[in-house]
Order: C-alpha cells, then sequence, then structure tokens
C-alpha cells in the first residue's frame, strides 16, 4: 500500500497518516527463496503535499487555497467588553485616611459585526485576501463620584463600514520529509472607517458617537507554522504590526491633538487543532498582543506650548476555542470564542463563519 498527498490530507484539511502509519509498519516483500524483493526501476520524486488546514482560526494565515479557487466567507462577531475601574485623586495620609475625591468607572461595551472576506487561490502557494467589515457599537458608561455625590450616565452609539484590509500568504517551503509548513503573510489594514478624531465631540471633547476604524494606516508582516501530527496539527504565529504616525490637528476640548504615533504590537499565537473525524476538528489555542505606548502631542492654542503625553503599554490574551464541520469539499462552518484571560482583553469575543469555495479560472 502506498501513501500519497492526497491520501494525507482528509476531507478537513487536517492530517490523517494512520493509514499510512500501518502500511510503513508492515515488512518488506520477500520472495520464497526469503530473499527481499528489489524494486524495479527508479522511484518518482516526492509529491509536495498540500499545506493542512486550521478552518477554525484562519486569520492565523493557515488557510491557502488552491490555485483557480476562490473562497468567499461570510462572518458574523459578537464582542462584550466590561471595565470596573475605582480611581482615587487626592492625598493619602494613612490607609485609613484619604483627602480628595473617589470615582467609580462601570463601563459596558458590547459590538456586532459582520464581514466579508474572499481569498484567491492565485497559484498552489499564493493566496490574496481581501476583508469588508461593517460595525456597530454601544458603550454604556456611569460614573459615580463619592464627593460631593452624584453619578453620570451616558451612552454612545456608532456604526459604520470598518477599516478594509488586503492580505497576502504564501507557502514557503514544500513540507517534505515530515518537516512542518512555512507560511509567510503580509496584511495591510487601511482607514475606511469612521476614526476616532472623524467622530463629533462636544464642548468638553467627549464623544457623541463611536468610532467604527482606528483611524491610522498599519502593516502587520507574520510568520505562520504549521507541524502534521496525526490525527492533529499544531500551529504558531508571530508577526509585528506596525502602526503609522499621522498629523491629526483636531481640537479636543481645550487643546489641540496635533499629532499621534499609535503604538506598535508584537503578536503570538499558537495552539492546536485536532480531527474528530473526517467532517469535524476542534481547536484549541491562545493568542497575546503586547501593545507599546501611544505617543500623543497636544498643542494649546492660546501659549503655542506643545506636550507629548505617553499612554500606558496593553497586554490582550485572550483563549482561544474553536470547532468546525466540513459539509463537503466546498462548504464549512466554523465557530470560535475567545475569552480574555488579561485585564486589557474583551471579556469574550463570539465568531461565526461560513467559508464556500468556487472555481473560477
Amino acid at each position: 500500500m502506498a501513501c500519497t498527498a492526497k491520501q494525507v490530507v482528509s476531507a478537513t484539511g487536517l492530517v490523517s497518516l494512520l493509514g499510512c502509519s500501518l502500511a510503513w509498519a508492515q515488512p518488506a516483500p520477500q520472495d520464497q527463496g526469503g530473499t527481499p524483493v528489489q524494486p524495479v526501476g527508479q522511484r518518482p520524486p516526492p509529491q509536495e503535499a498540500a499545506p493542512p488546514e486550521v478552518q477554525s482560526i484562519p486569520e492565523i494565515g493557515g488557510v491557502l487555497t488552491p490555485r483557480g479557487q476562490l473562497v468567499l466567507e461570510p462572518e458574523f462577531q459578537y464582542s462584550h467588553t466590561s471595565v470596573n475601574r475605582l480611581t482615587f485623586r487626592g492625598v493619602e495620609i494613612l490607609s485609613t485616611l484619604q483627602i480628595g475625591v473617589l470615582t467609580a468607572d462601570d463601563i459596558d461595551r458590547d459590538t456586532l459585526g459582520a464581514a466579508l472576506t474572499g481569498r484567491l487561490g492565485v497559484t498552489d502557494r499564493l493566496e490574496l485576501e481581501l476583508r469588508l467589515p461593517y460595525l456597530y457599537r454601544q458603550d454604556k458608561i456611569a460614573n459615580d463620584v463619592e464627593e460631593p455625590p452624584f453619578r453620570l450616565e451616558r451612552e454612545e452609539t456608532g456604526n459604520d463600514l470598518g477599516d478594509i484590509e488586503v492580505a497576502a500568504h504564501y507557502q514557503l517551503n514544500r513540507g517534505l520529509d515530515g518537516m512542518p509548513f512555512f507560511v509567510g503573510n503580509l496584511r495591510y489594514k487601511s482607514t475606511t472607517g469612521q476614526g476616532p478624531f472623524d467622530v463629533d465631540r462636544d464642548a468638553n471633547g467627549l464623544e457623541e458617537e463611536l468610532a467604527t476604524g482606528s483611524g491610522f494606516h498599519a502593516i502587520e508582516p507574520s510568520l505562520t507554522v504549521l507541524f502534521p501530527s496525526a490525527p492533529a496539527v499544531y500551529f504558531a504565529n508571530l508577526g509585528y504590526q506596525f502602526h503609522l504616525e499621522d498629523d491629526v490637528n483636531e481640537p479636543v476640548g481645550d487643546f489641540v491633538v496635533e499629532k499621534v504615533d499609535p503604538g506598535d504590537a508584537a503578536r503570538l499565537s499558537f495552539g492546536m487543532a485536532y480531527s474528530i473525524n473526517p467532517k469535524t476538528s476542534f481547536t484549541l489555542g491562545y493568542k497575546n498582543d503586547f501593545i507599546v505606548e501611544t505617543e500623543t502631542t497636544f498643542v494649546d492654542p492660546d501659549t503655542g506650548v506643545s506636550t507629548t503625553e505617553d499612554s500606558g503599554t496593553l497586554n490582550v490574551g485572550s483563549l482561544l476555542l474553536g470547532w468546525s464541520y466540513q459539509f463537503n469539499q466546498d462548504a464549512a462552518l466554523n465557530l470560535n470564542l475567545e475569552l480574555g484571560v488579561t485585564d486589557d482583553a474583551p471579556d469574550a469575543m463570539l465568531t461565526l463563519r461560513a467559508p464556500f469555495g468556487m472555481n473560477v479560472f
């Protein structure tokens, strides 16, 4: 029994090498005299194996579309974030004696998103991607002040086109002789969404609606590693997102925001996709974004004096749980759940995807 590359990759895209392992474990054939039979002719060159797919988490760049095929992926996403923060402004003389103002902030953020992603296989090792998102956001904010006691509540919403993204994925090696697959990725995020300095603000500089985009261009190169180990596929992704500095020159309250340099982000994810049967698989993983400080330059319009302030760093870590069902060779259903495990991460994010493919050339 011989195993070809097509036999190695199952219908779900996860590698299934059990049958091949049993064939390799059989003793070599012998003739009636007990002498091993020698092969006749020359062994064909090894075939290039198709990269395994991690269907539940496609954003890691581990899915390469075959040449001539177009995959359209509708996506629906919901995320929730709650922030409960206690702030003291004043002087602490003893641990039980404080002179100042104690405030409590309670913030609930809900985001609904819909997106359509298209992936085109230009060659068997090159894939191009385009993502069109639309967002609806709602924030409920409550501020409690101890002295004088009062409570301020407000609700903000925003809905508009998000930041359009384009990406390219290239398979760097052939994955022969038990080697892992390496996939290089390059992603660009535009500023088509309504940024934080594009929304309307009141006289105090508070937003009257919520942004649906970052407002800054971003470029992210990354490398994905896929290692098949039947009946699982281990994956890892390492990338760095560069945010480009921009001149804003927008009034916010009593100051003018002259220039903003958003913090770059080092991004890491890893995990395992496990094939339960030829149609069903689940994914377990973890991802973490380490975001450096954002530098903002303010100008006082009365004096013309400018000051630069740095925000704090962010550590956004989430546990990944995924499930995938392959209806047939061209259609699947993916459900992905992210649970925040750090203070800066969303509490929960649920994503449903339904990719389907078609041949275009």
